[in-house]
């Protein structure tokens, strides 16, 4: 079965905070740029179709080296992100880098901005890069969104010791925010079916039944509730298949299975919704690239049916 995209072995993950360490030429640098829906990866060609690289601090051009270019990129704003292996990962924060910053590449591959949404549309590796990515966007829109403090508006600073930020004024310190959310598989034991969805707007290929836990929820209970407000349906036997880091949009992912209880006639949420049918193993179409957890609960099911959930 195909890795979801945290499943990065033998590579790991090592996200402790440690204020203390400071890039070097080897370093990872993740920056990016624009508004939110339109925010930009800078990210490094590779020499393959569909491959990539993240660039390094000395794949930025230093004013001590070359005077003709004002552009020095500033390390006080490179903020350190996490580790995977040996390998050392910063965000550039509060600082845009241009075409001036970037040293001469040396036929080594090209620096370019790419939309960070429409990565997900294609198939990149190294699969542990690709991670790494959606892991500091995750980091980034915290950091971008939390500049001010939310009860005084003071600037906020970053802490000494953990991943917080803290207001100078009041004391107030936030971590990164984390959403709980819910992907689920809605089976029909009898027939070995599978509802599958697709968004009225957005997001364009198959999914599953999904959403975000509201204030006072259980997971099961936000399972029950989203079932029934996007395909009108009762369901019972809740069982959870697995959980997944989506920093896309700064989430932690819980899939369940559950069976369809009594009457199975889907009512579909018109305005969320464009699609919701019974659909068997067979007929089921997976996402391309296949990095989600709806992708992996769709490929448990098209492989294995009903039996395969439980």
């Amino acid at each position: 079965m195909t890795n979801m995209l945290q499943d990065i072995a033998p590579y790991k993950l090592d996200n402790h905070y440690d204020p203390e360490k400071r890039p070097d030429e080897n370093s990872f640098i993740i920056a990016f740029r624009g508004s939110l829906r339109e925010r930009e990866i800078l990210i490094k060609t590779g020499s393959e179709e569909g491959s990539f690289l993240i660039p390094r601090l000395s794949d930025f051009a230093h004013a001590d080296d070359n005077k003709s270019i004002s552009c020095e990129i500033g390390t006080d704003n490179l903020v350190y992100a996490f580790s995977i292996d040996e390998e050392r990962f910063f965000l550039s924060i509060d600082q845009e880098l241009t075409s001036d910053c970037f040293a001469d590449e040396g036929g080594k591959g090209t620096l370019v901005y790419r939309k960070f949404l429409e990565l997900r549309k294609e198939n990149l590796k190294p699969r542990h890069y690709v991670f790494a990515i959606y892991t500091a966007f995750h980091l980034y829109e915290w950091y971008d969104t939390s500049r001010f403090c939310g009860k005084c508006g003071s600037s906020n600073k970053h802490d000494d010791n953990e991943r917080a930020l803290v207001c100078p004024k009041c004391g107030n310190r936030i971590y990164p925010r984390i959403n709980p959310a819910v992907i689920i598989g809605v089976t029909d034991k009898e027939t070995n079916k599978l509802i599958l969805t697709k968004y009225r707007t957005g997001f364009g290929q198959n999914a599953l039944v999904a959403g975000f836990t509201e204030i006072g929820e259980t997971l099961e209970e936000t399972v029950k509730r989203e079932v029934m407000e996007e395909v009108g349906l009762e369901v019972t036997n809740i069982r959870y298949y697995k959980s997944q880091p989506w920093g896309m949009a700064s989430d932690i992912l819980s899939g369940f299975y559950c069976d369809v209880a009594g009457d199975k006639e889907i009512r579909m949420d018109e305005s969320e919704l464009k699609y919701a049918e019974w659909v068997s193993p067979e007929d089921i179409v997976l996402q391309v690239p296949d990095y989600s957890l709806t992708n992996e609960m769709m490929r448990v099911y098209k492989e294995k049916g009903y039996a395969g959930t439980v």
